[in-house]
């Protein structure tokens, strides 16, 4: 078996080490093998998770191919990772069901694949023949229906678990908005003041280089060649300058 993890958080400023503690609690090997796991940090709403596009685009890769022999297995830890909304994880699932790849979620085993498909396998496969076609009819039909309904009871089941999900992070979304309108209407500032520096230890390093070998500040490099040493785009170079400038300029005339 070919065992992949796949994490996701909501924000860039969020860690995935919970998840990622997790998955490797269940699955230790996967300690070994860093690079069977796919992480993402982008909100739930975001169409775009390069990590999880590349992770899907090898598991259907692999089910495809004739000459690939090991079996794929996906652990979340949660259900709420996989997909951004109910529709939209539940058509994954079932495509990667059919694919044959098995999808585990540590805080919902009752909607593994695994689990899944041994609901498929109880399904009643009797056909009855008698000899009797009206009698035949009837059984074989109400058999028919009791599969339909067995089948369509456990997608139901599934389809549950990712609309709870997408539910949760719909409230967790509204209590956050919320919260801030709660916090503006109290005259809490919300957000970074308009005109605040903030100061990083890349932006430190920048400034000192412009300091140190720029032509307006007495050294010998360009604007350019300046960006270019301290490796940052041009937008920041003309920014951290201007910084630089108008500090200078406030010393001068204290």
């Amino acid at each position: 078996m070919a065992l992949y993890s796949y994490l996701r958080v909501s924000t860039k400023h969020q860690k995935v080490e919970r998840q990622l503690t997790n998955v490797i609690a269940a699955y230790p090997d996967l300690a070994e093998h860093q690079e069977r796991i796919y992480k993402d940090r982008f909100t739930g709403t975001t169409t775009d998770r390069p990590n999880w596009n590349k992770l899907y685009k090898i598991v259907v890769s692999h089910a495809r191919s004739e000459e690939y022999k090991e079996h794929d297995r996906i652990v979340f830890d949660e259900v709420s990772r996989m997909a951004r909304n109910a529709a939209e994880g539940f058509a994954l699932y079932k495509e990667l069901f059919l694919l044959g790849v098995d999808l585990e979620f540590l805080k919902e085993h009752h909607i593994d694949t695994d689990s899944y498909r041994k609901a498929m396998q109880g399904i009643i496969n009797v056909q009855v023949a008698t000899g009797d076609e009206s009698a035949d009819k009837m059984i074989n039909t109400i058999m028919g229906a009791i599969n339909e309904f067995i089948l369509n009871k456990v997608e139901q089941d599934i389809y549950r678990a990712f609309e709870q999900a997408e539910h949760e992070v719909n409230l967790l979304h509204d209590r956050i908005h919320e919260g801030m309108r709660d916090a503006k209407a109290r005259g809490a500032r919300i957000g970074t003041p308009k005109g605040t520096k903030l100061t990083t230890k890349k932006s430190k390093a920048a400034k000192e280089i412009i300091l140190k070998h720029n032509k307006a500040f007495g050294g010998t490099l360009t604007d350019k060649e300046t960006w270019t040493l301290a490796r940052i785009c041009k937008t920041s170079y003309y920014k951290y300058k201007q910084e630089l400038q108008a500090e200078m300029q406030k010393k001068e005339a204290s």
